[in-house]
């Protein structure tokens, strides 16, 4: 490297955002992700082996799936490509692949390509590298923030392993921004800078996990502050003006999730965590008619006959959303996901309909003649309503009677649980 090249790369890396100069260099400096990493995990041992066969590297942003593809190119015997595909295509993958086979066919030595955003690739771009991963050529890792199982092609994630990264707890990302302050190599230690307790808090609580994040906002915070004698004091005012409330990502995975995680609360009967994944998707800027759409069903599905009055409360909340619109609507929402929680459950209307509409989408059985129509004259020359007993003339307004064809004259749909006011609905047809 010639000393203009040096002096270049010594600028870059000078100049390089807080973020990217604090990237860790080994595994021993990678913070978090202990479930793929601790110790004796397997892609840990695969990293320090210099094994790592093709992988999908999954998860938020500043979790750190690009900081290990780096500590893997500066630990790998392996030679170390870098592409993003957002601005590469399919030329820039050619070039790629040639030189690693001119590499393999001259020293033997393999090559690893690192795919950032690696969702955005089309199936074009994606059916390119294919046969360069089936035969060895390339060990691929690609970078994703995206399900790959929803937003890649098939083809390209069979032949890879998925590693699903988590967001970095608390003391992580604190542990993250204290080295990165005291660091007088790659962050602020130069600067002298002194943070208050509480303006840590805040920034390890606002960025929920992204370090990325946090230490942008440590870095706006230690450069815009003024120094004193004592140096750069980042109080929680600086503190709250340097990071903002994350942008709720909100990709259709998350947003499935999310509402996945929404609905299982309310079946789940836990109040706390609906009111929570209400108040995040309604942040994340889903319709609030799809929500109550879905606790209506809920209503039913879940509660049911166990306490009828869920269903009303339900139906209410969209009434009241029609009328008043959000966000005065979301006091009556709430009232009605707190009513749908704290409900006895029972999901034996829903378990009804389901066998009768599986029996309904292969009947044959004729209407038995009793239950005919008989509101036309001459009906009676059909046998139509023959033998009919009408329950209002018999005492308690019920009476025996066979309702169901004869081929189906045995089932039972619907079977009421202990629950609630169905216990006094089981009861009753107990008694009958």
């Amino acid at each position: 490297m010639s000393l203009l090249d040096a002096l270049e790369e010594q600028n870059t890396r000078k100049n390089a955002p807080l973020a990217e100069r604090m990237r860790a260099r080994t595994l021993d400096e990678f913070y978090g992700q202990e479930h793929l990493l601790g110790k004796g995990r397997l892609l840990r041992r695969a990293v320090e082996a210099d094994r790592l066969t093709s992988s999908i590297f999954y998860g938020p942003p500043g979790c750190g799936k690009t900081t290990l593809a780096h500590v893997i190119a500066s630990t790998t015997r392996s030679a170390f490509a870098r592409l993003n595909a957002v601005t590469s295509g399919v030329g820039d993958v050619r070039e790629v692949l040639q030189d690693a086979r001119e590499r393999r066919r001259l020293t033997g030595q393999s090559t690893y390509l690192l795919l950032d955003e690696c969702h955005r690739w089309n199936k074009a771009q994606s059916d390119s590298i294919l046969p360069a991963i089936e035969e060895g050529l390339i060990r691929f890792i690609g970078s994703t923030t995206e399900n790959p199982m929803i937003s890649m092609t098939p083809a390209i994630v069979s032949r890879c392993r998925v590693f699903a990264f988590e967001p970095l707890k608390p003391k992580d990302v604190r542990d993250i921004l204290l080295r990165a302050i005291a660091d007088k190599e790659r962050g602020l230690g130069e600067l002298n800078v002194h943070i208050d307790e509480d303006a840590l808090n805040h920034i390890v609580t606002v960025a929920g996990g992204d370090v990325r994040s946090a230490l942008n906002a440590v870095e706006l915070a230690a450069l815009t502050t003024p120094t004193t004698r004592e140096g750069i004091r980042i109080t929680l005012e600086v503190a709250e003006e340097s990071i903002q409330k994350p942008v709720v990502r909100c990709d259709d995975t998350l947003y499935y999730d999310m509402l996945s995680a929404f609905c299982k609360s309310l079946r789940g009967s836990d109040s706390d965590a609906a009111l929570f994944w209400f108040g995040r998707l309604i942040y994340a800027g889903a319709d609030p008619k799809l929500l109550v759409r879905r606790l209506i069903v809920h209503a039913s599905e879940d509660v049911g006959q166990a306490h009828p009055i869920a269903m009303l409360q339900a139906a209410a909340a969209m009434q009241a959303l029609e009328h008043l619109g959000m966000p005065e609507a979301r006091i009556p929402i709430a009232q009605a996901i707190i009513a749908v929680c704290e409900s006895p459950k029972s999901n034996s209307v829903s378990a009804a309909i389901d066998a009768a509409m599986a029996d309904a989408e292969t009947a044959v059985g004729a209407v038995p003649p009793a239950l005919r129509d008989t509101h036309y004259a001459g009906h009676t020359r059909l046998d139509n309503g023959k033998g009919y007993l009408y329950p209002h003339d018999f005492s308690g307004h019920w009476v025996a009677q066979q309702y169901l064809p004869d081929e189906y004259k045995d089932r039972v749909y619907y079977v009421p649980s202990d629950q609630g006011h169905e216990a006094k609905v089981k009861k009753r047809k107990d008694q009958t």
